[in-house]
């Protein structure tokens, strides 16, 4: 197959001499993929290589939450090593989204607790349960992830959750949870859950405050839908 090498490339859309000239919001998502896997194969430069990531699924670099490192290898190209590569700048991303949006979460706003999970959620094929804690001045205690799977009284334990809320000293709960098929919109075993962990937070004193379904880009908040006041 012919293809054009990176060194034979003009100077200027060279990734690495563009970065440097122009800084790097000037490289499109191949090229600064390109400059993480570095090399490319026998028969594709890495820019050939990190273009083939990009089409299909959503056609952009979404596509590397998307591909688990057994689907990158199927790529040409792409070994276990450059796979393992691309997989954690998709997880640094995602930390460095949740870190930044750490800092402005507030107990009583629903956008940023959606905002907070939505690029640790949105992308799951599973659905992921989890209650993030506060305390009295409602500051953000941190969350834990409590089931994986089906979302249903089977694998959400009230007692699960209050016993964490109790460890942390607690005062109030979000419950969050993603809906893989993109539509947030709360289902009749949704509510149901969502009135039996309140039932058992008013025992307790500790107050459900929301629980937030994340979709595609899009959510569900029970607040805001006033089914939680």
């Amino acid at each position: 197959m012919n293809h054009v090498k990176l060194k034979n490339l003009p100077k200027s859309d060279r990734p690495y001499e563009k970065f440097l000239e122009l800084g790097e919001q000037a490289l499109t998502d191949s090229e600064l993929l390109s400059i993480i896997i570095r090399t490319g194969s026998r028969e594709l430069s890495a820019l050939e290589i990190v273009r083939q990531l990009l089409i299909g699924k959503h056609n952009n670099i979404l596509n590397i939450y998307e591909f688990s490192v057994e689907e990158l290898c199927r790529f040409r190209g792409i070994g276990k090593v450059k796979a393992i590569q691309i997989k954690a700048i998709a997880e640094l991303s995602r930390r460095i989204s949740k870190t930044n949006n750490g800092y402005n979460i507030k107990m009583n706003s629903p956008i940023t607790i959606a905002n907070y999970y939505m690029e640790q959620l949105r992308h799951k094929n599973e659905e992921h349960f989890v209650v993030a804690y506060f305390d009295m001045s409602c500051n953000f205690l941190g969350d834990e992830r409590l089931s994986k799977g089906c979302v249903n009284s089977t694998f959400v334990s009230p007692r699960e959750i209050f016993k964490n809320a109790l460890s942390k000293n607690a005062v109030a709960i979000v419950m969050i949870h993603n809906h893989p098929s993109g539509n947030p919109i709360a289902s009749i075993e949704d509510r149901r859950i969502t009135k039996r962990v309140q039932e058992c937070g008013e025992l307790l004193g500790i107050k459900v405050i929301d629980h937030i379904i994340i979709g595609d880009n899009r959510y569900f908040s029970f607040k805001e839908e006033k089914i939680i006041e």
